[in-house]
């Protein structure tokens, strides 16, 4: 698991469930705040965290915080551009770099779905990288969040 380090030191190996929170807030899948139930979806969550951080170069946590209410077109995120967020200390990425960005961000963006149900598993996650990158990220100056967040992982 990538969630919690520190949760390998205080569960027992047939449990998944533990009464005191161990791990790095941040980066730890917000239901666990209400169920402690450690398992798979809890890793993508923080799969998702990890992936924006490399992506924006710094902890995406109030980013995150604004997608929460990105669904609605009244967001600051839904507006956002993808652009806007990549590390500015990145050279502009080719045209191929480009659509592969905007796959691995549509990617961590439904890693970090609120409802842990409609997470990806890491497996599909695995799946949609391995795939060819759809034309529809052809654009990457244009690309919002919105749309990302819009889109449904194909096959998923």
């Amino acid at each position: 698991h990538i969630s919690d380090f520190g949760t390998a030191r205080i569960l027992r190996p047939d449990s998944s469930h533990w009464t005191s929170f161990a791990g790095t807030y941040g980066y730890a899948a917000p239901e666990l705040a209400f169920t402690m139930e450690v398992n798979e979806k809890c890793d993508v969550y923080s799969f998702g965290v990890l992936v924006l951080e490399v992506i924006m170069g710094k902890h995406p946590g109030d980013f995150i915080l604004s997608t929460l209410s990105a669904s609605s077109s009244t967001s600051t995120a839904y507006d956002m551009l993808l652009k806007d967020i990549v590390d500015p200390r990145l050279s502009s990425p080719s045209k191929q770099e480009s659509k592969q960005v905007t796959l691995v961000a549509k990617l961590a963006l439904s890693c970090i779905e609120p409802n842990p149900l409609l997470r990806p598993t890491m497996k599909q996650v695995c799946v949609q990288l391995l795939k060819e990158i759809p034309s529809q990220f052809n654009v990457f100056s244009i690309v919002t969040i919105g749309q990302l967040l819009d889109l449904q992982m194909a096959n998923v």
